[in-house]
């Protein structure tokens, strides 16, 4: 593994974690800073991704790993609407950054340890099932900014959502009480 694996984790951990802890106006901004960091470090360490193979299968594994944490960690943020500023904002704690802290830690871990602990294990597991390093590299980067897109665009759609049903309370016609 490379440093390429250890920039882009730290990078992205603190960029998310900087937007999402506390409560945060949802906005074009905040949406768009956790992608545009990872879209601007991916070109660096990103050099080929596997067209075929079980390289493929590893790197396919890997994003979709990183869409559905990424899915589990929209789930532990809140996300509310206040008609009165017409803004969207989102609440997100403790079990949000240990989630996205614990994932980080477990590819720097995997990074770490397929050059210090396990190596010639994985070495020989990769050669059996043909799967180059590149392969590798490019299923935990994939991993990383699945779960960025994925926590991006479920913000987005929650706070539609969440808008959406504000202005349907504040279109329906008062009930008169008896």
């Amino acid at each position: 593994m490379s440093l390429s694996i250890w920039i882009l984790n730290l990078a992205i951990l603190a960029v998310v974690l900087e937007s999402d802890l506390g409560r945060r106006r949802i906005g074009p901004v905040r949406l768009l800073r956790p992608v545009l960091t990872a879209g601007g470090i991916v070109p660096f360490f990103l050099h080929r991704i596997a067209t075929g193979g079980n390289g493929a299968v590893l790197e396919i594994a890997g994003t979709a790993a990183g869409i559905a944490i990424g899915a589990v960690a929209a789930t532990l943020m809140r996300v509310e609407y206040e008609p009165a500023s017409r803004r969207s904002y989102s609440r997100a704690g403790l079990r949000y950054a240990l989630l996205w802290s614990s994932v980080a830690t477990g590819r720097l871990f995997f990074a770490y340890g397929s050059q210090h602990l396990f190596g010639p294990q994985l070495g020989r597991f990769m050669h059996t099932h043909r799967i180059s390093i590149d392969a590798l590299t490019a299923a935990l980067i994939l991993m990383a900014v699945a779960m960025v897109l994925t926590r991006t665009a479920a913000l987005w759609v929650r706070a539609t959502q969440a808008r959406s049903a504000a202005d349907r309370r504040e279109a329906a016609p008062a009930t008169a009480t008896p």
